[in-house]
């Protein structure tokens, strides 16, 4: 192991609690990386859902080309939909994803029935447009907005510490279980524990807090089958408040490129 640090890989998940996209080069934006959880489904009350509740979610893979995204469905065989990544409608809703409630557009009736028949539960499809300005928590991070991720614009988690865990269990797990954005090669199990700020390129990212994990985590990303496992292992040593914790949140300085290769800086400020 290197005392050195290098950023490894790149995802964005378009749609939250659907499949994610792996990049060689991301855009830092305000609310998170470009793409990223810019869009949701929300059930017939308007609220956010997520793999928590419909494992099926994670039969859904998404692919954006020249601002088109195309879904599609991992097993059966649903004709792929294709929709533009601003809704035609100018239909405004109000959206509620946790505690918080914010201004999200419709798609269309054909849309949202696709996603229906997918995931076997009647949901709308919303983007979250630009004058949405959904702040995160200012106990952690003043003045800083996100898209809808459960709180923060960025999670970064080290390979040393998928292996750690790995080294523990029977079957060894892929990173896609915990849905980072940024994944580093380098240094010792859970480093990132104790980062206050890293640079990466030109982007100054400050930690925010630990992530606590949910059932997600247990979800076979391929299959949509849950488990026990990793948060029955993680549990007897990563628990802390009573949450099990894998991970850390990130707000970022600036806009900007990052790329996978990009050396990352320790407690660096300028």
């Amino acid at each position: 192991m290197t005392n050195k640090y290098f950023l490894s890989g790149i995802n964005i998940y378009p749609i939250k609690s659907l499949g994610g996209i792996s990049l060689q080069s991301a855009t830092v934006e305000e609310r998170g990386l470009q793409y990223d959880r810019r869009w949701m489904l929300v059930d017939e009350q308007n609220k956010f859902i997520t793999q928590r509740l419909y494992s099926k979610m994670a039969l859904l893979k998404v692919e954006i080309i020249n601002d088109l995204l195309t879904i599609k469905h991992k097993q059966n065989n649903l004709s792929p939909l294709t929709v533009q990544s601003f809704p035609y409608s100018t239909d405004e809703i109000n959206v509620q994803i946790w505690k918080d409630n914010v201004t999200a557009l419709k798609y269309n009736h054909d849309v949202n029935d696709w996603f229906a028949e997918a995931i076997g539960l009647k949901c709308s499809l919303v983007h979250m447009p630009h004058y949405t300005k959904r702040k995160v928590n200012p106990e952690f991070a003043k003045n800083k907005i996100v898209s809808f991720t459960d709180g923060y614009p960025f999670l970064i988690i080290g390979e040393e510490s998928l292996n750690d865990l790995n080294k523990r269990l029977e079957k060894s797990l892929p990173m896609n279980r915990f849905r980072p954005n940024l994944v580093f090669s380098g240094g010792k199990p859970f480093d990132e524990d104790n980062w206050k700020t890293i640079k990466i390129g030109n982007i100054i990212f400050h930690s925010t807090k630990s992530c606590p994990r949910c059932v997600i985590t247990t979800i076979d990303q391929n299959t949509g089958v849950k488990g026990k496992e990793p948060l029955k292992t993680l549990s007897a040593y990563r628990e802390k408040d009573n949450k099990v914790m894998f991970g850390m949140n990130l707000v970022a300085e600036g806009t900007g490129t990052i790329n996978v290769g990009d050396e990352i800086k320790i407690n660096v400020t300028k």
